[in-house]
This record gives C-alpha cells, structure tokens and sequence, in this order.
C-alpha cells in the first residue's frame, strides 16, 4: 500500500492500497494450495454449494455465486441473519457451506457456525476471512486468509481481498484444475489490479471530479445485474457508511419495476454496465435515466456510455473480479462527499468496523 504520507488520511489510502491487496492475496493463494486441494476434494459430496455472509463479505459472493449457477451448479446466496433465524434447517450433509467474514468475528457468522457445530448432520463449512487467528476460521473445516491486511475504515482492501479468494474458490468447486485455478486467478487479479492503479492515479483530482457531479442531489442509486451487483451492493453500502448520505443499490431489471418513479434532476445514479449479456439494458436504462435530468455515471470496460453521462472505463477483466475495479467511483466518491461534510473520512460514530452485536 502507498504510504499515508502521500495521502491526507487512513481511508483514502486504503482505497488506493487496493492493488496490492489483490496481488497479496492472490499470492496467498499458492501458500493456501492443500487447503484448496482439500476443497477440491470435498466438493464432491455436495449436492448444494451455499454462500453467506453481512455486508460487504456477502457482496463479494455474487461473482462466485453467479459463475457456478451459470455453470449449471446449484449455488446459492443467503445472508447469514437469514440462515441463522430462518434457512439453517437446508444446510445438511450434502450442502457445502461457504462462510465470508473480512474479520471472523462477525455476530450472526459466529453464532450461525456454533449452531452448526450441533446439528447431528452438518454441512462442510469453508471460512474466507482476513486472517485466521479468529471464531469463525477456527470453527471452519477448512479456513482460507484473504491476506487483505490491516484495514481501519469501510471495508475497500477486505472487498477487493475477498473477491480474490472467492475467484479461486469458485474455479475449484466447478471442477477446475487446482494449478489451473490458481494461475488464472493470479492473472486476473493483477489486471485488476492495474485498473484500480489507473482509476486512482490522482485520487483526490478524481474524487472531486465526482464531487462536482453529485452536486447537491438528494437521490442515489446504483444499479447493476449479475456479477456487477457485487459492485452496486457494495458502492451503496460504502455511501452510507462512510458519508450518512442514503444511498440505494438495485437489481437494474427492477430498478424498471416502480423505483423508476424516483428519476429526476434530484437523482445521481451509477449505473454498471459490465456484463455482456445485459449490457445494452443498462446503457439503455443509463439513457432514459439522462432524460429524466438525472446525473448519470456509468461503468463499462471499454468507456462507452450514453451522451450526458459520466463514463468510467475499467478495461476488459475477468468478470470475477470486475466489481474490485468498477467500484473504485463510489469509493472516491464517499470519500469525497466524507471530507466536504466535514466528516473525518473512514471513522465511526455509530456503527462499528466489526459487528458483533444484531
């Protein structure tokens, strides 16, 4: 990570210390290949592969989910509150249990594989977590470390951490070949990685940049399908903790189904735009959102967005790590609606880095 010497305070670094957490833990990765190997051979008892987790660890799932349904895998996503108080009953012996917590000690995580230690038939509960010295590793059949590294404010080097192991988490249990799997998640982490280093080469010029096209608007939303809710969720939800501003992450498609009703001059709205197969429907929602005198950003590879609107180019990655790159705007973004606030950017007053209370 850059110096904080280069930066005026410990969130914005950590914003741009996101390409080295993602070569970090794609490193990690070779360090961790007997855990993976034991992965690999414990998905073949699964019938049901079961992702959960809060906040941002539950975000980073959607690429990993997405690819394995898309490979004709049952996999699902719940957040862990719901599997604790509602769904823990679906999670038997043929269910393979991925657990996502940046600390580990999260609440609901922590009491959801205590109760699974009881059950008389239990699924194979796998932890992805920044490091492993915690409740919900230890209680883990198998634990995996995002090595994101220390981390003080809004979840940014965790995320992009965190959607790495997933990554080669997702190519074992589809059957890839383990060395395989690595490699291309190496490869594809770096050129994240080079992304985020190109999105945030001037941060501060950038942040302002977006600042300026906030302006004083009252609505926010971001809007993405697939992999690239990932990003939405996690923009959204960054927002609101680092600024207190409200902010609403949508599934594009029902973004069409009343929300639209929201859509005027008082609205900004992201719109990610990075999956092929949905692609021209988002930049056709992007136009029709221009129209209504919305202030429009959107996220593609390439840079292409409607005339009016605010266009973000991340190049051409591996989609299961797009959300490290396409993200990077609504980071900078909190940040700097944070500073002009007056806030201290990436402190707390009321929630905390790690919940450990429902």
């Amino acid at each position: 990570m850059k110096s904080l010497g280069k930066f005026p305070d410990p969130f914005l670094a950590e914003i741009c210390g996101q390409p080295d957490a993602l070569r970090r833990s794609a490193a990690a990765l070779v360090d961790q290949r007997d855990a993976l190997a034991r992965l690999q051979r414990a998905k073949d008892s699964a019938r049901t592969i079961a992702f959960t987790g809060m906040g941002s660890s539950y975000d980073a799932c959607y690429p990993a989910v997405n690819d394995l349904a898309a490979r004709a895998l049952s996999a699902i996503l719940v957040d862990s509150a719901e599997l604790l108080h509602f769904r823990r009953p679906m999670l038997g012996p043929h269910t393979l249990l991925v657990v996502v917590s940046q600390s580990g000690q999260s609440a609901e995580v922590v009491k959801l594989v205590e109760q699974l230690a009881n059950q008389r038939y239990r699924p194979f509960v796998v932890s992805v977590s920044n490091g492993t010295d915690n409740a919900l590793a230890e209680r883990a059949d198998l634990a995996l470390d995002t090595w994101a590294g220390s981390e003080s404010g809004p979840s940014t080097m965790t995320f992009a951490a965190a959607l790495v192991t997933l990554t080669a988490v997702s190519h074992v249990l589809a059957g890839g070949d383990l060395d395989t799997a690595v490699d291309r998640t190496r490869t594809a982490a770096e050129g994240a990685a080079q992304s985020i280093e190109r999105l945030v080469d001037t941060p501060e010029e950038f942040a302002a940049q977006l600042g300026e096209w906030l302006g004083d608007r009252r609505v926010m939303v971001l809007l993405g399908r697939g992999p690239a809710r990932a990003a939405a969720e996690m923009g959204a939800l960054l927002i609101k903790e680092a600024t207190g501003l409200p902010a609403e992450s949508l599934e594009a498609a029902m973004f069409r189904h009343g929300p639209l009703e929201m859509a005027g001059p008082d609205m900004a709205a992201f719109v990610f735009a990075t999956e092929p197969e949905t692609r021209r429907l988002d930049i056709g929602l992007a136009a029709d959102l221009i129209d209504t005198g919305a202030a429009v950003l959107v996220v593609t590879p390439d840079g292409e967005a409607p005339a009016g609107a605010l266009a973000v180019a991340t190049g051409y990655l591996d989609r299961a790590l797009t959300a490290a790159a396409s993200v990077v705007p609504a980071q900078l973004l909190a940040w700097r609606v944070a500073v002009l606030r007056g806030k201290h950017p990436g402190e707390y007053t009321r929630a905390t880095k790690v919940t450990t209370r429902e």
